[in-house]
């Protein structure tokens, strides 16, 4: 699976395809910049103030992103420091989804690293860019249904994420039966083949897709969220529909953003009181200054500190 992480990354931005809450606002200048430390593992980066930190953010990057790409996409550093948010930044970015040992592995690496780091164990944010959005949301349910961890997050959030593995299947059919360039068949290819491999070919059932997807739009399947009903969820897409039709020649249905708004709706419907469904125009750029909706970017980082110290 690590041989072919660029054929995901891939074809995650093939299928991958604000109205913001007003609070009162998070300056991104304060008088006095607080001293902080850094943490360098090969599991992960912990930027953190030396004292008086006021909650903690664990972000989860996109497929094959490590810490120094999450920095370099999400203009994070500068404004948590300013307010006192410890970072967690993760390199662990090569799941699409998560088996019960990934979750119990993750689960307590990240309990024994907020212990070991002196890092809160109760003002706990986590959140995810693409696939990453995929890990964010599944180990948050995870560690918040078991009594034996005492990190629930008070929060999560994802960022253009593939929620729907039945639909990135699908999307992969699409892809072949169009033929629109030799290297889209190539991997749409590969993505069919792994996903017949490891959770079967969808004619013979989605059971497996079920079991393993943060949501299957299908059968309205939200089980593998139902400990985060009291959990603040964000999710930020931005649905620029020229831009994937010029681009990937997909439609809105294709894309990320429309399963992530057909999910928010099927939780408010199920009575999940803290959902929010955030988009975005025109705020989709890549470090290097290309335009693309599935970007970090999509986010406001001080509506974000705003939405964590409030």
């Amino acid at each position: 699976m690590k041989n072919n992480s660029l054929l995901i990354l891939f074809l995650l931005t093939i299928f991958i395809s604000c109205k913001s809450e007003k609070k009162n606002p998070v300056h991104k200048e304060v008088q006095k910049e607080a001293k902080t430390e850094t943490i360098v593992t090969d599991l992960f980066e912990i930027i953190k103030p030396t004292e008086n930190s006021k909650a903690v953010l664990i972000l989860f990057g996109g497929f094959g992103e490590k810490p120094a790409d999450i920095k370099r996409e999400f203009q994070i550093v500068d404004i948590a420091k300013k307010n006192q948010i410890s970072l967690v930044l993760m390199n662990y970015s090569d799941k699409l989804w998560l088996e019960e040992r990934d979750k119990k592995n993750l689960a307590t690496l990240l309990q024994n690293t907020l212990e070991k780091h002196n890092l809160s164990t109760n003002d706990i944010y986590i959140g995810g860019f693409s696939s990453g959005g995929i890990v964010s949301l599944l180990i948050s349910d995870y560690i918040t249904g078991l009594k034996e961890f005492h990190i629930q997050p008070k929060g999560v959030f994802i960022v253009d994420s593939p929620i729907d593995l039945l639909a990135l299947y699908e999307a992969s059919l699409i892809n072949i039966e169009r033929n629109f360039s030799d290297i889209a068949v190539q991997e749409s290819t590969w993505i069919k083949n792994l996903f017949d491999k490891e959770l079967g070919n969808p004619k013979d059932g989605i059971s497996n897709y079920e079991k393993y997807a943060v949501f299957t739009s299908a059968s309205n399947y939200t089980a593998n969220l139902s400990n985060l009903k009291n959990t603040k969820i964000r999710f930020y897409t931005e649905p620029d529909v020229n831009w994937w039709k010029v681009n990937r020649k997909t439609n809105f249905e294709q894309t990320n953003a429309y399963y992530i708004q057909q999910l928010s709706e099927s939780l408010k419907k199920r009575d999940f009181k803290n959902v929010a469904y955030i988009t975005t125009k025109n705020k989709g750029y890549r470090a290097n200054g290309d335009r693309h909706p599935h970007s970090w970017s999509i986010i406001d980082t001080e509506n974000l500190m705003n939405w964590i110290l409030n």
